[in-house]
């Protein structure tokens, strides 16, 4: 039987195998591959020579668009990350770049085409102008090539058929590990020396200061076809949690504990969970358990709550942006990854305790009027934000960075 017969029959016939989050438990799979393969699964932090620099390639590319490599990981349905990825793409290919994908490492996409129509089905991404690839291996030369996330980055290390080199950088991942080997596998990547496109300032500010990269930032908009002003239909005091018991960063814990208060507190504040199913959580107060939710009821969805739990431990994602320009109040944490966005105009902003965030909360649900000029600056903050602004920022620091490498190709020839 095939390795992959073997791990398909292993994974299905015992649910044991896997955790409460649906995760495998790889350490239970050791028994039936003799082992578990640590070196074959870090395999990509040896160094490996993957494409030296195509002299000729790049002269007959001098007269032609300027091409730009994207190395992403393999996306599912309507990932966040992977949405601004493709929104920087789309804008950098009607600034006149040619833009070529290519996933890493994929498992359920195997061909070019299914590649295609996956994207065309889930993503705003016109696939007619702009190529996707499966296979990594066929990429060749670019002006510029750009990883997109820490594991990408280490293809990227070993790729040398490009003029610039360019990191898409939206978090600080090593902070999705716990102090170990994944962490500074992640980390390590801020030290290759590429130029960072970075979400936002805390970012920039971090990687140049902590690790010496050169750094450009771009800031957050909101799609404006799906994010309008909506007004709330009733006066039910009502709050938004964005639910991701999965993903560590969001808080679930702290803010559970914080909503459990408001409710003790007001018992007639509802709340709102969306984001992660959690009927397998002991949740004693009444709520709504809206799971996924489609990207297009989300604007109505946040309108009609008084205030929106958008809480993070690292970077802001587009949710407090997404929430102003709906016309409800974002609630976000205190600190340098919040901040660059987010203050006490267009925000409630708390500390990292339960405690201290549910006396806020509570404070705005007795003092509406105070709530209203938020939401309204908030409102006015979202509106002035602008996705072609960010993109040009974006598309400038692309093109000077390829000029100034472009100096030193005598040395590469």
């Amino acid at each position: 039987m095939s390795d992959k017969k073997t791990f398909l029959k292993w994974l299905f016939i015992d649910p044991d195998h896997l955790d409460k989050n649906g995760d495998i438990l790889w350490e239970k799979k050791a028994s039936v591959f003799g082992g578990i393969d640590v070196i074959g699964q870090y395999h990509f932090a040896i160094k490996q020579q993957r494409a030296s620099f195509d002299v000729k390639a790049y002269e007959n590319a001098k007269n032609s668009k300027k091409i730009l490599n994207w190395i992403i990981p393999e996306m599912g349905v309507c990932s966040g990350g992977h949405i601004n990825i493709f929104r920087f793409v789309m804008m950098l290919q009607k600034a006149g770049f040619q833009n070529k994908i290519y996933i890493l490492e994929p498992q359920a996409l195997h061909s070019d085409e299914e590649c295609r129509v996956f994207l065309k089905k889930n993503y705003v991404l016109d696939i007619d102008e702009v190529e996707v690839h499966v296979d990594i291996k066929q990429m060749g030369f670019a002006h510029a090539t750009i990883a997109t996330a820490w594991n990408t980055a280490y293809y990227l290390r070993d790729f040398n058929n490009t003029v610039s080199k360019f990191y898409f950088v939206q978090d600080f991942e090593p902070l999705f590990f716990p102090v170990g080997s994944d962490y500074a596998f992640a980390e390590n990547t801020y030290k290759f020396g590429f130029r960072g496109l970075t979400a936002g300032d805390w970012l920039k500010n971090k990687l140049h200061d902590e690790y010496g990269m050169q750094t450009n930032s771009f800031l957050f908009s909101y799609d404006n076809e799906l994010y309008q002003a909506g007004k709330k239909r009733d006066a039910v005091p009502r709050i938004f949690f964005y639910a991701r018991p999965v993903t560590a960063r969001r808080d679930f814990e702290l803010g559970l504990l914080a909503l459990n208060e408001i409710t003790k507190r007001n018992s007639d504040v509802e709340v709102v969970f969306a984001g992660w199913d959690v009927s397998n959580y002991r949740i004693p107060f009444k709520h709504q358990n809206l799971g996924s939710v489609a990207l297009d009821k989300l604007a109505d969805l946040y309108a009609q709550c008084d205030m929106c739990l958008v809480i993070s431990g690292t970077n802001l994602s587009l949710l407090p942006l997404e929430v102003m320009a709906s016309n409800s109040v974002p609630v976000c944490t205190t600190g340098a990854n919040s901040e660059w966005l987010v203050n006490d105009e267009n925000a409630v902003m708390v500390d990292t305790d339960p405690n201290a965030i549910a006396d806020k909360v509570c404070y705005y649900f007795e003092h509406l009027d105070e709530l209203a000029v938020i939401r309204e600056k908030g409102l006015k903050f979202a509106r002035a934000t602008s996705w072609e602004a960010e993109g040009e920022k974006v598309r400038r620091a692309i093109e000077e960075g390829i000029n100034e490498d472009e100096k030193n190709i005598s040395i590469r020839r």
